[in-house]
Protein backbone atom coordinates (compact mmCIF):
# COMPACT_ATOMS: atom_id res chain seq x y z
CA UNK A 1 0.00 0.00 0.00
CA UNK A 2 1.21 3.23 -1.01
CA UNK A 3 0.56 6.67 0.65
CA UNK A 4 0.95 9.79 -1.80
CA UNK A 5 2.43 13.29 -0.41
CA UNK A 6 1.53 16.40 -1.68
CA UNK A 7 4.42 18.78 -2.41
CA UNK A 8 3.11 21.09 0.74
CA UNK A 9 3.42 17.95 2.93
CA UNK A 10 6.76 16.62 1.92
CA UNK A 11 8.84 19.59 1.83
CA UNK A 12 7.79 20.24 5.56
CA UNK A 13 9.21 17.23 6.48
CA UNK A 14 12.34 17.75 4.29
CA UNK A 15 12.93 21.04 5.67
CA UNK A 16 12.51 19.66 9.45
CA UNK A 17 15.11 16.75 8.40
CA UNK A 18 17.77 19.31 7.32
CA UNK A 19 16.87 21.95 10.33
CA UNK A 20 17.76 18.53 12.69
CA UNK A 21 20.52 17.52 10.95
CA UNK A 22 22.04 21.22 10.69
CA UNK A 23 21.12 21.38 14.36
CA UNK A 24 23.04 17.78 15.18
CA UNK A 25 26.37 19.04 13.06
CA UNK A 26 26.64 22.60 13.42
CA UNK A 27 29.24 22.08 15.99
CA UNK A 28 31.29 19.15 13.88
CA UNK A 29 30.88 21.66 10.41
CA UNK A 30 32.19 24.68 12.52
CA UNK A 31 35.40 22.41 13.89
CA UNK A 32 35.95 21.27 10.04
CA UNK A 33 36.06 24.98 9.09
CA UNK A 34 38.87 25.72 11.63
CA UNK A 35 40.46 22.29 10.64
CA UNK A 36 39.97 21.36 14.13
CA UNK A 37 40.09 17.56 14.82
CA UNK A 38 38.26 16.46 17.61
CA UNK A 39 38.68 12.89 19.00
CA UNK A 40 35.46 11.93 19.86
CA UNK A 41 33.11 13.05 17.51
CA UNK A 42 34.50 13.31 13.90
CA UNK A 43 34.86 9.54 14.61
CA UNK A 44 31.09 9.74 13.15
CA UNK A 45 32.08 10.96 9.95
CA UNK A 46 35.88 8.76 9.61
CA UNK A 47 34.99 5.64 10.97
CA UNK A 48 31.40 5.63 9.15
CA UNK A 49 31.41 6.25 5.44
CA UNK A 50 28.18 8.91 5.19
CA UNK A 51 29.10 12.72 4.69
CA UNK A 52 27.17 15.88 6.39
CA UNK A 53 25.63 16.51 3.05
CA UNK A 54 23.89 13.43 2.29
CA UNK A 55 22.25 13.36 5.73
CA UNK A 56 21.10 16.32 5.24
CA UNK A 57 18.81 14.55 1.86
CA UNK A 58 15.23 13.96 3.44
CA UNK A 59 13.87 9.93 2.39
CA UNK A 60 10.35 9.01 3.43
CA UNK A 61 11.23 4.97 3.13
CA UNK A 62 9.21 2.44 1.58
CA UNK A 63 5.70 2.98 0.76
CA UNK A 64 5.86 6.57 0.31
CA UNK A 65 5.05 8.98 -3.30
CA UNK A 66 6.36 12.05 -3.63
CA UNK A 67 3.88 14.71 -5.94
CA UNK A 68 6.13 16.86 -7.94
CA UNK A 69 8.97 16.01 -6.54
CA UNK A 70 11.76 16.40 -9.31
CA UNK A 71 14.87 16.61 -6.88
CA UNK A 72 14.36 13.18 -6.83
CA UNK A 73 14.62 12.47 -10.54
CA UNK A 74 17.56 10.32 -11.81
CA UNK A 75 18.59 10.16 -7.85
CA UNK A 76 19.97 6.93 -7.06
CA UNK A 77 17.24 4.62 -5.57
CA UNK A 78 14.46 6.16 -6.84
CA UNK A 79 12.34 6.59 -9.92
CA UNK A 80 10.25 9.30 -11.23
CA UNK A 81 7.17 8.53 -13.17
CA UNK A 82 3.92 11.02 -14.01
CA UNK A 83 5.68 13.33 -11.76
CA UNK A 84 5.78 11.39 -8.57
CA UNK A 85 8.69 9.97 -7.21
CA UNK A 86 9.04 6.51 -5.11
CA UNK A 87 11.81 4.11 -4.30
CA UNK A 88 12.55 1.98 -7.39
CA UNK A 89 11.95 -1.69 -7.19
CA UNK A 90 15.33 -2.70 -9.23
CA UNK A 91 17.57 -0.80 -6.55
CA UNK A 92 16.31 -3.27 -3.93
CA UNK A 93 16.51 -6.33 -6.31
CA UNK A 94 20.06 -4.91 -7.09
CA UNK A 95 20.94 -5.10 -3.59
CA UNK A 96 18.86 -7.87 -1.72
CA UNK A 97 22.13 -9.95 -0.71
CA UNK A 98 23.29 -7.01 1.06
CA UNK A 99 20.01 -6.51 2.81
CA UNK A 100 19.26 -10.16 3.42
CA UNK A 101 22.88 -10.11 5.48
CA UNK A 102 21.88 -6.45 7.36
CA UNK A 103 18.88 -8.29 8.66
CA UNK A 104 20.30 -11.53 9.63
CA UNK A 105 22.95 -9.71 11.76
CA UNK A 106 20.59 -7.60 13.30
CA UNK A 107 17.96 -10.50 14.20
CA UNK A 108 20.48 -12.63 15.28
CA UNK A 109 22.39 -9.40 17.55
CA UNK A 110 18.61 -9.18 18.81
CA UNK A 111 17.83 -12.41 19.99
CA UNK A 112 21.10 -12.95 21.69
CA UNK A 113 21.56 -12.49 25.78
CA UNK A 114 22.84 -9.30 25.80
CA UNK A 115 26.39 -8.96 27.94
CA UNK A 116 27.82 -6.03 30.08
CA UNK A 117 30.92 -7.03 31.49
CA UNK A 118 33.17 -6.03 28.94
CA UNK A 119 34.20 -2.82 30.65
CA UNK A 120 35.11 -0.83 27.10
CA UNK A 121 38.65 -3.06 27.50
CA UNK A 122 38.67 -2.82 23.41
CA UNK A 123 40.24 0.70 23.21
CA UNK A 124 42.80 0.01 25.63
CA UNK A 125 43.48 -3.60 23.96
CA UNK A 126 44.58 -1.16 20.62
CA UNK A 127 47.18 0.67 22.70
CA UNK A 128 48.22 -2.41 24.70
CA UNK A 129 52.45 -2.81 24.28
CA UNK A 130 52.39 -0.01 21.53
CA UNK A 131 53.86 3.46 21.20
CA UNK A 132 51.92 3.80 18.15
CA UNK A 133 48.61 5.21 19.78
CA UNK A 134 45.66 6.17 17.74
CA UNK A 135 45.09 9.43 19.03
CA UNK A 136 48.74 10.76 19.64
CA UNK A 137 47.77 14.15 20.13
CA UNK A 138 45.94 13.12 23.36
CA UNK A 139 48.16 11.28 26.10
CA UNK A 140 47.48 8.24 28.23
CA UNK A 141 45.66 8.80 31.49
CA UNK A 142 47.80 6.18 33.00
CA UNK A 143 50.77 5.83 30.80
CA UNK A 144 52.33 3.14 28.71
CA UNK A 145 52.97 1.04 31.54
CA UNK A 146 49.91 1.25 33.57
CA UNK A 147 47.58 1.42 30.88
CA UNK A 148 49.25 -1.87 29.95
CA UNK A 149 48.84 -3.33 33.49
CA UNK A 150 45.01 -2.52 33.27
CA UNK A 151 44.96 -4.91 30.18
CA UNK A 152 46.77 -7.68 31.70
CA UNK A 153 44.40 -7.43 34.65
CA UNK A 154 41.39 -7.69 33.08
CA UNK A 155 39.29 -10.66 31.18
CA UNK A 156 39.36 -9.45 27.66
CA UNK A 157 35.98 -10.49 25.97
CA UNK A 158 35.26 -8.30 22.90
CA UNK A 159 32.92 -10.14 20.94
CA UNK A 160 33.10 -6.98 18.13
CA UNK A 161 34.75 -7.81 15.01
CA UNK A 162 35.81 -4.37 13.80
CA UNK A 163 36.95 -3.22 17.29
CA UNK A 164 39.07 -6.78 18.00
CA UNK A 165 40.83 -5.67 14.07
CA UNK A 166 42.37 -2.64 16.16
CA UNK A 167 44.12 -4.61 18.55
CA UNK A 168 47.75 -4.84 18.74
CA UNK A 169 49.41 -8.23 17.95
CA UNK A 170 50.12 -8.89 21.68
CA UNK A 171 46.51 -7.75 22.46
CA UNK A 172 44.51 -10.36 20.16
CA UNK A 173 45.42 -13.43 21.74
CA UNK A 174 44.21 -11.73 25.36
CA UNK A 175 40.93 -11.98 24.10
CA UNK A 176 38.81 -14.94 25.09
CA UNK A 177 37.21 -14.59 21.60
CA UNK A 178 38.14 -14.22 18.10
CA UNK A 179 36.30 -12.62 16.15
CA UNK A 180 35.77 -12.57 12.18
CA UNK A 181 33.96 -10.98 9.61
CA UNK A 182 32.32 -14.70 8.59
CA UNK A 183 31.66 -15.12 12.65
CA UNK A 184 30.03 -11.63 13.35
CA UNK A 185 26.38 -12.61 12.76
CA UNK A 186 27.26 -15.69 15.51
CA UNK A 187 28.86 -13.23 17.65
CA UNK A 188 27.43 -9.80 17.92
CA UNK A 189 25.11 -9.35 21.16
CA UNK A 190 23.25 -5.88 21.99
CA UNK A 191 25.37 -4.84 24.85
CA UNK A 192 28.40 -4.09 22.92
CA UNK A 193 28.58 -0.31 22.72
CA UNK A 194 29.97 -0.62 19.16
CA UNK A 195 27.55 -3.28 18.02
CA UNK A 196 24.70 -0.37 18.94
CA UNK A 197 26.67 2.34 17.47
CA UNK A 198 26.37 0.34 14.22
CA UNK A 199 23.15 0.68 14.05
CA UNK A 200 23.90 3.91 11.84
CA UNK A 201 25.90 2.33 10.02
CA UNK A 202 23.08 -0.16 8.94
CA UNK A 203 20.57 2.51 8.60
CA UNK A 204 22.86 4.35 6.35
CA UNK A 205 23.59 1.90 4.16
CA UNK A 206 20.23 1.07 3.85
CA UNK A 207 19.56 4.35 2.23
CA UNK A 208 17.76 5.70 0.51
CA UNK A 209 15.09 3.41 1.88
CA UNK A 210 16.00 3.80 5.76
CA UNK A 211 13.43 6.73 6.62
CA UNK A 212 15.35 9.83 7.44
CA UNK A 213 13.82 10.19 11.23
CA UNK A 214 15.45 6.15 11.88
CA UNK A 215 19.16 7.45 10.34
CA UNK A 216 19.36 10.26 13.20
CA UNK A 217 18.32 8.20 15.80
CA UNK A 218 20.69 6.03 14.90
CA UNK A 219 23.08 8.92 14.56
CA UNK A 220 22.43 10.46 18.19
CA UNK A 221 22.84 7.15 19.46
CA UNK A 222 25.87 6.67 17.96
CA UNK A 223 27.00 9.81 18.84
CA UNK A 224 26.00 9.43 22.78
CA UNK A 225 27.77 5.66 22.67
CA UNK A 226 30.76 7.54 20.91
CA UNK A 227 31.01 9.23 24.12
CA UNK A 228 30.81 7.18 26.62
CA UNK A 229 33.45 4.65 24.71
CA UNK A 230 36.19 7.63 24.89
CA UNK A 231 35.13 8.62 28.34
CA UNK A 232 36.38 5.18 29.18
CA UNK A 233 39.25 4.72 27.28
CA UNK A 234 42.75 5.27 28.31
CA UNK A 235 43.25 8.36 26.79
CA UNK A 236 42.76 11.76 28.84
CA UNK A 237 40.44 13.88 27.42
CA UNK A 238 39.58 15.95 30.53
CA UNK A 239 40.77 19.23 28.61
CA UNK A 240 37.82 18.83 26.02
CA UNK A 241 35.11 18.44 28.85
CA UNK A 242 35.26 15.11 28.85
CA UNK A 243 35.57 13.17 32.58
CA UNK A 244 37.43 10.29 31.87
CA UNK A 245 34.86 6.75 33.03
CA UNK A 246 38.18 5.18 35.42
CA UNK A 247 37.12 1.38 34.40
CA UNK A 248 40.09 0.05 36.06
CA UNK A 249 38.05 0.51 39.29
CA UNK A 250 35.15 -0.79 40.70
CA UNK A 251 33.01 2.33 40.40
CA UNK A 252 34.30 3.09 36.98
CA UNK A 253 33.36 -0.66 36.32
CA UNK A 254 29.91 0.04 37.36
CA UNK A 255 29.25 3.68 35.67
CA UNK A 256 30.30 1.70 32.36
CA UNK A 257 27.99 -1.01 32.80
CA UNK A 258 24.94 0.82 33.74
CA UNK A 259 25.39 3.29 30.98
CA UNK A 260 25.80 -0.06 28.80
CA UNK A 261 22.48 -1.28 29.69
CA UNK A 262 20.78 2.06 29.01
CA UNK A 263 22.01 2.67 25.35
CA UNK A 264 21.04 -1.38 25.17
CA UNK A 265 17.41 -0.54 25.85
CA UNK A 266 17.51 2.37 23.30
CA UNK A 267 19.29 0.37 20.81
CA UNK A 268 16.95 -2.34 20.79
CA UNK A 269 13.58 -0.66 18.91
CA UNK A 270 15.85 0.63 16.30
CA UNK A 271 17.32 -2.50 15.77
CA UNK A 272 13.80 -3.77 15.30
CA UNK A 273 12.85 -1.11 13.42
CA UNK A 274 15.64 -1.58 11.14
CA UNK A 275 14.61 -5.63 11.16
CA UNK A 276 11.18 -4.33 9.91
CA UNK A 277 12.36 -2.34 7.09
CA UNK A 278 14.79 -4.80 6.15
CA UNK A 279 11.21 -7.09 5.66
CA UNK A 280 8.91 -4.65 3.51
CA UNK A 281 11.79 -4.66 1.26
CA UNK A 282 12.36 -8.04 0.90
CA UNK A 283 8.43 -8.42 0.67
Amino acid sequence: MTATLTPGEWTSYATGHRQRVDALLADHLERRRRREPHPVEDFLFTYYPTRPNQLRIWHPGPGIRLLEASEYDGRRGYTYVDGAATLDPAEVSRRADSIRWIRRLLAATLDRQPQFGCFGMHEWAMVYRTSAVRHEKWPLRLGTAGTDQVVESHKIACSHFDAFRFFTSPARPLNVLQPTRESQPTLEQGGCLHANMDLYKWASKLMPFTPSALVLDCFELARDIRTLDMRASPYDLSPLGYEPVAVETPAGKAEYAAAQRTFAQRARPLRRQLIALCDSLLG
